[in-house]
């Protein structure tokens, strides 16, 4: 698995979540991976100074309801970001097709919609393999990237505002 490209290891340290108010949308499907990807994403976020209280996780049953789920969370007005972990691995069927699909373009649409940071950290992998070496402790966390990702957009973000 490539990291190369990774702004992971420049931004550690030089982004800020003390005070940020984030959601973790964690899809149940692949647990045993989701929940490594969401071990990633906290140890980052409270790495970089969010408070356990100033972060929401919010489980649901797979990839496909994530784009769902980060629209209602994006109009909830709660949030500065939100950050959506799931894992579909390829199968027998075109299932796999379909549901990455439609998670990649439904979270695409929720993004370019919203007026805060919406971040993909959803892995589509071949085989559980591939999903397992995204998800182990350390920089090649995808969950600890994708928070990255989000707190570094707040940002960019922030940086665009009009007074």
């Amino acid at each position: 698995m490539s990291t190369s490209g990774s702004p992971v290891d420049q931004n550690r340290g030089t982004v800020d979540a003390t005070g940020l108010h984030v959601a973790v949308l964690v899809a149940r499907f692949h647990a045993e991976i989701t929940d490594r990807l969401l071990a990633g994403a906290l140890e980052a976020f409270r790495e970089h100074g969010a408070a356990d209280d100033d972060i929401t996780v919010l489980r649901v049953p797979g990839a496909w309801e994530l784009p769902q789920t980060a629209a209602r969370a994006v109009e909830s007005g709660n949030f500065d970001a939100i950050v959506t972990l799931g894992c579909v691995i390829r199968g027998e069927t075109p299932h796999f097709d379909f549901v990455c699909q439609e998670a990649t373009l439904g979270l695409g649409e929720v993004a370019r919609g919203s007026d805060i940071p919406v971040v993909f950290g959803v892995l589509t992998t071949d085989d559980i393999a591939q999903a397992s070496a995204r998800a182990r402790e350390g920089r090649d966390n995808k969950g600890y990237e994708a928070a990255m990702a989000a707190l570094e957009m707040v940002g960019v973000y922030r940086a665009l505002e009009v007074e």
